[in-house]
């Protein structure tokens, strides 16, 4: 990598930092200062609102629920693609990406048909008393759908690019699976499993296409943060909409420097694992 040495480089430079400021922290500094403009006192005031308090409570229940479930899909998921050899690895590869390639609207309608009470899957949990639709269970459902390959689409190269050698060599001499794994496989992947986990959280954190399919949009029941910021933008209450839109970037700017941390934590082990030039 080398520095610029002619105007033209300093001149496409300058225009992206430009294009960087304009596009990302320029509306960051409108969010906060229109969340600020009544002063400390309407803030405090409009995250003590109960509709506040019930969509931050949602927003981190849904969020607690989809991290930890994904991360085991993920780890499973991963190990099986880069441990196995069997018919249809190929299929359960290209399965990973669906969430990818739907758009979360199109989830949510699917979960809505799948689990709403016309469908037979959802009268028969209506009549165990288990509501998925218009109730915090189907938003949970939609987010672990829309984030599930996060956690395997960071592990599967990397544990690709490691090999299964280490592995195969402790299985010889007796050690379980479960030692395996927790000695080797997991201390090679635990950086990239927290930028997985990072990464996962923020999306589950900010999805509003699927959510809002199968919330139903009820005040105090099912709104969630992002959903919360629609619905009090359209009810004229601007203050409070960028009240909730400001924990959203604060949510953001805590995960992004945590997402730059653990990629600097993985560029320098792996700077230690390349050997010294003699």
């Amino acid at each position: 990598m080398k520095r610029p040495d002619s105007w033209h480089q300093w001149l496409l430079i300058a225009l992206g930092i430009i294009a960087a400021g304009l596009l990302l922290v320029v509306p960051l500094i409108l969010i906060f200062s229109q969340a600020l403009s009544g002063g400390w006192s309407l803030l405090l005031a409009n995250l003590d609102e109960r509709y506040m308090r019930h969509a931050i409570g949602l927003t981190l229940l849904a969020t607690g629920l989809t991290v930890p479930i994904n991360l085991a899909f993920g780890i499973l998921l991963a190990w099986c693609i880069t441990h196995y050899e069997f018919r249809g690895r190929r299929l359960l590869t290209t399965l990973v990406d669906i969430p990818y390639a739907v758009s979360p609207v199109v989830a949510g309608l699917c979960y809505m048909i799948v689990y709403s009470v016309e469908g037979t899957l959802g009268r028969w949990l209506s009549e165990q008393g288990v509501q998925v639709i218009f109730a915090w269970p189907g938003i949970v459902l939609v987010t672990i759908f829309v984030t599930s390959p996060y956690v395997a689409r960071i592990l599967i190269p990397l544990m690709q690019a490691q090999g299964t050698d280490e592995e195969y060599s402790a299985l010889t001499l007796g050690a379980s699976g479960w030692q395996i794994f927790s000695r080797i496989t997991l201390p090679r992947i635990k950086w990239a499993l927290l930028n997985g986990v990072v990464v996962t959280n923020a999306r589950a954190v900010g999805e509003f296409g699927a959510v809002a399919v199968v919330s139903g949009t009820i005040m105090n029941q099912t709104l969630t943060l992002p959903l919360l910021v629609e619905q009090l933008n359209n009810d004229y209450k601007t203050a409070a909409a960028f009240t909730a839109a400001s924990l959203l970037a604060c949510m953001a700017l805590v995960t992004l420097l945590l997402k730059s941390f653990m990629e600097w934590r993985t560029r320098e082990r792996e700077a230690r694992m390349v050997p010294a030039p003699r």
